[in-house]
């Protein structure tokens, strides 16, 4: 992510509300722990450092989880950055059940420029993200094909994490054929048009009707 935000690394920011207090570590982990003299006073953590949160070429958030256990799930916790005058935890939700959401407040992020994510990246992807641009701007690929090269992107800076599902796509995709750009797909229509032109011829000389279409 942004480097002039790693200064906040090892760093923790408390924010106490009725019986609560969070503590949110930046690049680390969010807890909470129950200020009470109860003997089973609740402690625990709410999310682990995990991915950031992505939105036109943009940091929005961070998102800590794998937390303690919650039900069926694990606790999670999207870290919200806005610009404030000091560092400090601003504001603690939790919108949907084990699912928190932290407000927090640095002068690191004032800047119109300091969320940008492709200044973070190295010379190689931004050159990615550069010819995603134009073959979007040429039309050679829908804008639902620019977002799944981002997301690419961000994953192979590490900035996002692939889940399980686009692990096994991946590997899946080393035996299918994709077609990025129209080029690609004209080039390998072209070459397996040959190769039938060969089957079919094949078949004729065995004497083997071929029952196939056109559109095959």
């Amino acid at each position: 992510g942004p480097a002039h935000l790693f200064r906040l690394a090892g760093k923790c920011f408390s924010f106490v509300e009725s019986t609560y207090k969070y503590e949110f570590c930046p690049f680390h982990n969010v807890t909470q722990h129950e200020q009470t003299f109860r003997w089973n006073a609740y402690s625990g953590i709410l999310g682990i450092w995990d991915e950031w949160e992505i939105d036109n070429n943009t940091f929005v958030g961070m998102w800590m989880r794998e937390g303690d256990s919650c039900e069926t799930k694990s606790r999670q916790t999207k870290v919200h950055l806005v610009c404030g005058k000091s560092n400090k935890l601003a504001y603690v939700s939790e919108p949907s059940t084990c699912v928190y959401s932290l407000t927090f407040e640095t002068p690191l992020v004032c800047h119109p420029h300091s969320l940008l994510v492709y200044p973070t990246l190295t010379e190689a992807l931004q050159r990615k993200w550069d010819e995603a641009e134009q073959l979007l701007y040429d039309e050679l690929i829908t804008d639902q094909g620019y977002k799944k090269i981002l997301k690419e992107i961000f994953e192979e800076a590490g900035l996002l994490k692939a889940t399980e599902e686009e692990e096994v796509e991946k590997q899946n995709k080393k035996i299918s054929v994709e077609f990025e750009t129209v080029e690609k797909c004209s080039k390998e229509y072209k070459q397996l048009s040959k190769e039938i032109k060969k089957l079919k011829d094949l078949l004729s000389q065995h004497g083997i009707a071929y029952k196939g279409n056109s559109g095959e």
